[in-house]
C-alpha cells in the first residue's frame, strides 16, 4: 500500500512539471500565462511561440503521461495481477495528468490535460489512441481549431476502444474510463467553449499573438 501511493505521489509529480511554463522561461524569457489565452499548455505554446517549440512541448507532456504508465508501473506494483496492475496503471496515469492540470509549481493552475492523457493511453490503448489522434489531426486541418479537435477527438475515444478491445478481459474498464476522458476534456476546455460561442477563440493559423 505505501509503495502504491509512493507511485502515485510520483505520477503526480512527473505530470506537475510544468513544460510550456519552463520552455517560455528558457526560450523567450517570458511567462506564457500572460500572453495568449494566458495557459500554459501545448496549444497555448503553438500560439505564442510557434510550431517548433508547440510541438516540443506537446511531445514532453505525451511523454508525461507514457512514462508514469510505463516505467513506474514495474517500481511499485506486481504487474502479473491482472486487472489490478491495469487499475493501478490508469491511476498512475491520472495521478499525472492531475499534476498537469493542477501543477503543484504553479499554485495548483496548470494545463488541460489532453497531451498527459493521450500519452496514458498510448501506453495503455496503443491502437485506439492512435485513431483518435488521427481524428484530432484531420480536425485540425478541416476547423483549424485545437480545441475543438481535443473534443471530438476525445469523444471518439469509446469507438475506437469497443472498435479494439470489445474481446479483451479489461474491456469493461477500459470502455468506462475512455467514456470519462470526453467529460475531462469538456471540463478542461469550459473556457475555450466560451470563446468558441462568443467567435474569439482564435485558430491554430492566428499569428496575431505570436512573439
Amino acid at each position: 500500500m505505501i509503495s502504491a501511493f509512493m507511485g502515485l505521489g510520483l505520477a503526480y509529480l512527473l505530470g506537475s512539471i510544468p513544460t510550456g511554463y519552463i520552455t517560455a522561461k528558457l526560450v523567450k524569457k517570458i511567462d506564457i500565462r500572460k500572453y495568449g489565452s494566458g495557459n500554459m499548455g501545448a496549444t497555448n505554446v503553438f500560439r505564442v511561440m510557434g510550431t517548433r517549440w508547440g510541438l516540443f512541448v506537446l511531445a514532453f507532456d505525451i511523454f508525461k503521461g507514457f512514462l508514469a504508465v510505463v516505467f513506474l508501473v514495474p517500481l511499485f506494483f506486481d504487474e502479473s495481477q491482472g486487472t489490478a496492475a491495469l487499475v493501478f496503471r490508469m491511476s498512475l496515469g491520472f495521478a499525472a495528468v492531475a499534476g498537469h492540470n493542477w501543477t503543484l509549481f504553479l499554485k495548483f493552475k496548470g494545463g488541460k490535460g489532453v497531451a498527459t492523457t493521450c500519452g496514458v493511453f498510448l501506453a495503455i490503448a496503443t491502437p485506439a489512441v492512435l485513431c483518435a489522434i488521427l481524428v484530432w489531426i484531420l480536425t485540425v486541418w478541416r476547423t483549424k481549431y485545437i480545441s475543438v479537435a481535443s473534443i471530438v477527438a476525445a469523444a471518439t475515444c469509446p469507438a475506437w476502444i469497443w472498435l479494439f478491445y470489445r474481446y479483451d478481459v479489461s474491456f469493461a474498464l477500459l470502455f468506462a474510463v475512455s467514456a470519462l476522458i470526453p467529460l475531462l476534456i469538456i471540463y478542461t476546455h469550459r473556457p475555450n467553449i466560451s470563446r468558441l460561442k462568443a467567435g474569439t477563440e482564435p485558430k491554430i493559423t492566428d499569428r496575431s499573438k505570436r512573439i
